[in-house]
């Protein structure tokens, strides 16, 4: 009798926990919530400026729109990359190997773009669970991207690098939405 006694307070603590959790997400918004999230970024500095980023929607931001900003300013950081790719295409110092790569990695960088754009309109229509997937279709881009230019140190690896952290902040926010428990 004992031992389910004791079972019982642990599951009664359990789901007490669980509730607060679960209320605190929902109740908490903006700058407050942005701190909370980004507690659990590996990129904590990166998260809090990616977030805040939006100046009419970061004050009093929900999860969902904290997905949406990060979602967008990847999206902006993915255009970013295709502008440097199609400028360094044309740039008769680079060898054909490396413009083909360039080229090859446009198109890829253009699916990215594309697969941001249908991760911001799952969670539109409240899609969560399609958006991880979308996600993860950008990054294998970004990914085939810097696999197509030659080299070790690809000319596009730095803003590549930024891109991947930004998609991962993304998925972490989209996590936070699906689990909320885990927040």
């Amino acid at each position: 009798m004992e031992r389910s006694t004791k079972l019982f307070w642990v599951l009664v603590l359990c789901v007490a926990t669980m509730a607060h959790q679960g209320t605190a997400q929902g109740t908490l918004k903006g700058n407050s919530l942005i701190k909370n999230v980004c507690t659990t970024s590996p990129n904590r500095d990166l998260c809090v400026q990616v977030l805040s980023s939006d100046k009419l929607r970061s004050p009093n931001a929900n999860m969902k729109d904290l997905a949406i900003i990060s979602l967008r300013v990847a999206a902006t950081n993915a255009s970013g990359i295709l502008s440097e790719a199609k400028t360094l295409i044309d740039d008769d110092n680079l060898s054909p190997d490396v413009q083909q790569g360039l080229a090859d990695c446009k198109e890829n960088i253009l699916d990215a773009e594309s697969q941001l754009e249908d991760s911001i309109a799952a969670l539109m229509i409240d899609s969560q669970a399609e958006t991880p997937l979308w996600l993860k279709a950008a990054l294998a881009a970004i990914d085939t991207c810097d696999a197509s230019i030659p080299g070790d140190d690809d000319i596009l690896s730095v803003q590549s690098a930024i891109f991947r952290k930004l998609c991962n902040i993304a998925i972490a926010i989209n996590r936070l939405i699906i689990h909320p428990i885990l927040f």
